[in-house]
Order: C-alpha cells, then sequence, then structure tokens
C-alpha cells in the first residue's frame, strides 16, 4: 500500500492511541511487524507546542520512516500552522483527528464533534492540504450519533480536499467504544471514494482481519487496543493474511526480552519519575490475563521505582518460563 510517496511495507497499521502510541510503543509496534503508526494526538495550539507532554508526542528521534504525526483541534488556520511546524521537525505525514470521543475533545468541538459541521471540516481539510507538501490523511468516525451518521459524505469531501487517505473507526462518537463496528458503513465509504480506506474497530485477530478486509474492500487495517499488552498481533495478522496459518503463539523468554527492552525504552523516554508511573499499564496489559497475572499486577502498583518493576516484570516472567514454554492465558 502507498501514502503519497511512501510505500508501505504492508497493511496492518497500528492506530493512535492516546497515552499509549508514543514513540517507544510506536518502535516497538514497528519492529513486530505492523506497517505504519501514527503519533497519539497532539495539540495545535501553539502556546502548547513547548509543554512536555506536547514534546513527547511530536519527538519521533530515531523512528523508522514514515513519520505520521496526528494534529487535533478545530480551528483551520490553527491546524495549517501545526502541520508546517511538524513536517519543519520532520513529519512525512500529517493525520487529522476527527475520531476522538472523549469529552475534553469534543467539549472544545475538536476531535468527533467536527463530523456536525461539515463546513468546519471542509475549510479544516482544505487549509491543511494547502499548507504542506506531505500526504494529509483523516481519521474519523462514522458520525456523531446513529441518527446522523455522515462517513460516505466526509469520505467524499475530504477526497475533493486532496485527502491522501481515510481511516473509519467503525462508531459513532455517541458510541464511544460499545457495540458493534459499522462493517456495513466502512464498506459504503470504500465503495464512495477512489482514495485508500483504513478498517479500524474490534479488528483483533487474524481472522477478523482477513474477514474485515474482505468484506469491506479495505485497503489496510488498523489495531488498538488489541495490541495493548499483545504487539506481536501485527506479525501474527500480517502472517496470516499472506499464508493462511497462524504463528505459534511467542515463547515466554521472547515476551520477558520485549517486554524488558520497552521498559527500557520507556524510561529513557520518560524519565525516572514519569516513566515508573506511566509503565505500570503496559506491564498490566501484557501480564494480567496470564497465570498468576492478577495477584502481580496487584504487587505492581506498589512498585514506584523503574529498577525494581523491571526486577519484578523479569522474576515474573523467567517464574511463567518455568511452567509454560509459550504464552499460557488464563480464561476469566
Amino acid at each position: 500500500m502507498r501514502l503519497g510517496p511512501h510505500e508501505l511495507p504492508n497493511n496492518v497499521f497500528v492506530a493512535p492511541m492516546a497515552g499509549v502510541t508514543d514513540r517507544p510503543f510506536r518502535q516497538l509496534c514497528k519492529s513486530l511487524g505492523a506497517g505504519h503508526a501514527i503519533s497519539e494526538m497532539a495539540a495545535s495550539n501553539p502556546r502548547l507546542w513547548a509543554s512536555e507532554k506536547t514534546a513527547r508526542r511530536i519527538d519521533h528521534d530515531g523512528e523508522r520512516v514514515p513519520v505520521a504525526v496526528q494534529l487535533a483541534g478545530a480551528d483551520p488556520a490553527m491546524l495549517a500552522e501545526a502541520a508546517r511546524f511538524n513536517v519543519e521537525r520532520g513529519a512525512q505525514i500529517i493525520d487529522i483527528n476527527m475520531g476522538c470521543p472523549a469529552k475534553k475533545v469534543c467539549n472544545v468541538a475538536s476531535g468527533s464533534a467536527l463530523l456536525r459541521d461539515a463546513g468546519v471540516v471542509r475549510a479544516i481539510l482544505e487549509a491543511v492540504v494547502a499548507a504542506v507538501d506531505v500526504p494529509v490523511t483523516l481519521k474519523y468516525r462514522t458520525g456523531w450519533d446513529p441518527g446522523s451518521r455522515n462517513a460516505v459524505e466526509v469520505a467524499q469531501l475530504a477526497q475533493s480536499c486532496g485527502v491522501a487517505a481515510l481511516t473509519l473507526h467503525g462508531r459513532t462518537r455517541a458510541c464511544g467504544f460499545t457495540g458493534q463496528a459499522e462493517y456495513d458503513t466502512i464498506r459504503a465509504v470504500k465503495q464512495a471514494v477512489a482514495i485508500p480506506v483504513i478498517a479500524n474497530g474490534d479488528i483483533d485477530t487474524p481472522e477478523k482481519a482477513l474477514a474485515v478486509l474482505g468484506y469491506t474492500g479495505a485497503d489496510a487495517v488498523m489495531i488498538g487496543r488489541a495490541a495493548q499488552g499483545r504487539p506481536w498481533i501485527f506479525r501474527e495478522i500480517v502472517h496470516f493474511l499472506r499464508t493462511g496459518e497462524h504463528l505459534a503463539a511467542p515463547r515466554v523468554d521472547e515476551v520477558r526480552a520485549l517486554l524488558l527492552a520497552h521498559l527500557d525504552d520507556h524510561y529513557r523516554f520518560y524519565g525516572d519519575a514519569v516513566g515508573v508511573r506511566t509503565a505500570r499499564k503496559h506491564i498490566i496489559w501484557y501480564t494480567r490475563r496470564l497465570e498468576g497475572g492478577e495477584r502481580f499486577c496487584d504487587r505492581m502498583n506498589a512498585i514506584d521505582d523503574c529498577a525494581g518493576q523491571a526486577r519484578a516484570v523479569d522474576g515474573f516472567f523467567r517464574a511463567h518460563a518455568e511452567r509454560h514454554e509459550r504464552l499460557h492465558y488464563t480464561l476469566h
């Protein structure tokens, strides 16, 4: 699949997730087979660019190309300025967020709230496309609520504005992350436009990825929550799409090494004080469904230093490896 001048290695992408898809996590997912990764949502307001939080979100030092930055905002001129700023800092793709359902985003008429006003959508997309000479993509939802789905109209509008590709999460803003993803709507969007369409929502197994691609006709799939604590899902899906065969579950010693390397990168990226707190969610995602995982997660929340956290992770997986060669999940 191509995005502008960029030939991507495959059509299985990692979703931009606020508080999750930071540079260490993107790098990890790419190393495990993700064909493309977009940064977590960064603010378009220039007053926030120097903040520590935004600076981290647009830090792509050493990242495998193409570098893609997602921007959030409601003001066309401000988004255009933010796009130029990020391209000057090395962004090779700009992604516009019109899909975030969070109240704090929608309450300032940003994210999926933008879908209520086609005029604003057009103004934003035209301004950003005109501001930069890199591909501009759009991630959005099927509408504000089930009574006002407008995904096809927004897709056609985006294509007319010069947007290079669309990622559609198959839910309205009102649906949040509940209910079933609307693959019918993604299919309708794919049939209505000529630009690439990426299907997002509830894709959590290789079989589901194949089924969604087949049913919707989408050019790619985007994996979000299913990659949390399971970043090897990308190589599993890529392998299944290419061969029709399943990879074996990863070996425990491989996962131990992966997580420890992820933690080391995470601590160096955030520093000790922030790193130990923000790493907890990743550790819990990796371990909670494993044998003894719930007890381990309770212990993890009480550890307040990076070295102790890493030692505990190392010990947990070494003990698991004594009982199981490969990851062994409990049923609950």
